[in-house]
């Protein structure tokens, strides 16, 4: 049977000698036909082969067409990790600006910090302490102190020289050691050196300082297990470079082997606020400043007794001392001065002090 395109009249064929389909099936429309597209046997009407080729002409259409495609799939396949990669680009820049926009604005409304600051050697003045009612016993003292005559002894211009010059040369000799030898020292002379820095002055006489002092073997001992471990961190990551080698020249290290052999280790408190009868907090003005003049004055009365000391800041071990010695949390560590003899095979950096002329200026 014969097929026609869709929307096509069918095209009969054209009977020729051996064609196989019989003249019964073709007779009827033979010659009209034969009339319609003025075709003999042998040839082919224009319009015929022009419907011939077309359907090669289409696949050549659909060829070019699916190879275009398929061109521009192979090229965007191609290209999609580059596109992936640019995007991911453009996301990292704009993330980091945003970043960076935060990071600054943070930094501006941040002080900075130092990684050598401990938390326990800053002052406490600033804390806001609960307000004390008018009407209450303030500050733990009498609403009106007696005042009473004070007597002074007077010494000569000559006399007071005399004792000035002695005083400076006694105190020139104090040194820094590092090297206590575990001599026993009596304990009452302890006891005096402290009296005498709490002779210190100090903000609204609120006498915002503990001495701790230690002399029980074990707890010297876990005093420099903490502090060793500290120091090896401060000076591996939290002092910084610049403040190591200012130390190297004088041979100083995170080893505190003074702390296990010096006859006494006095821990210096500050008191950050004080603690009322009815249990509110009062405030110790200039506690730090005020703890420091004491510290001066122990160190004096150290010298003046022939004892040696070195002053150490154990940075980041206030809090574990202060538990180790069940202070109180408004206490805070500020100094640690391990006393004795110093060992006779003692050594001291060769140091000099400034001239006068260099440290006072009279106007």
């Amino acid at each position: 049977m014969l097929v026609a395109r869709l929307g096509e009249e069918p095209v009969w064929p054209i009977h020729c000698p051996g064609n196989t389909v019989g003249d019964e099936e073709v007779a009827p429309v033979k010659e009209r036909s034969q009339r319609r597209l003025g075709a003999t046997c042998g040839q082919t009407h224009p319009m015929e082969e022009r419907r011939m080729r077309m359907p090669s002409v289409e696949k050549l259409l659909n060829f070019e067409g699916r190879l275009h495609v398929s061109t521009v799939m192979a090229l965007f396949s191609s290209l999609t990790p580059v596109f992936i990669a640019i995007i991911c680009v453009l996301i990292g820049v704009i993330l980091k600006k945003t970043n960076g926009g935060k990071e600054k604005r943070e930094t501006r409304s941040k002080p900075l910090s130092h990684p050598w600051v401990d938390e326990d050697l800053k002052d406490g003045t600033d804390h806001h302490l609960e307000e004390e009612d008018a009407d209450e016993e303030w500050q733990g003292l009498d609403e009106n102190v007696a005042h009473v005559p004070f007597f002074a002894e007077r010494y000569s211009e000559a006399e007071m020289i005399k004792r000035s010059q002695m005083f400076y040369e006694l105190l020139n000799k104090r040194r820094s050691v590092r090297f206590l030898s575990d001599e026993p020292v009596p304990r009452e002379v302890i006891d005096n050196v402290i009296r005498t820095a709490g002779t210190s002055p100090s903000g609204a006489h609120t006498e915002p300082w503990t001495f701790v002092v230690v002399q029980d073997p074990y707890l010297k001992h876990k005093i420099r297990e903490i502090v060793e471990e500290e120091e090896e961190i401060n000076y591996k990551k939290r002092m910084g470079d610049r403040w190591v080698n200012d130390l190297k020249r004088l041979r100083t290290n995170w080893i505190k082997e003074y702390l296990d052999t010096a006859p006494y280790l006095i821990l210096i408190f500050k008191q950050v606020y004080g603690q009322l009868p009815n249990g509110k907090k009062k405030t110790h003005y200039y506690n730090e400043i005020s703890v420091s003049i004491a510290c001066g004055i122990l160190l004096a009365a150290l010298q003046n007794v022939g004892l040696y000391t070195v002053t150490s800041t154990p940075l980041n071990c206030g809090p574990q001392l202060r538990v180790l010695l069940q202070r109180p949390a408004n206490e805070k560590l500020l100094l640690l001065l391990p006393v004795g003899y110093p060992k006779k095979d003692a050594t001291v950096p060769a140091l000099t002090r400034k001239p006068l002329k260099d440290i006072m200026v009279v106007m």
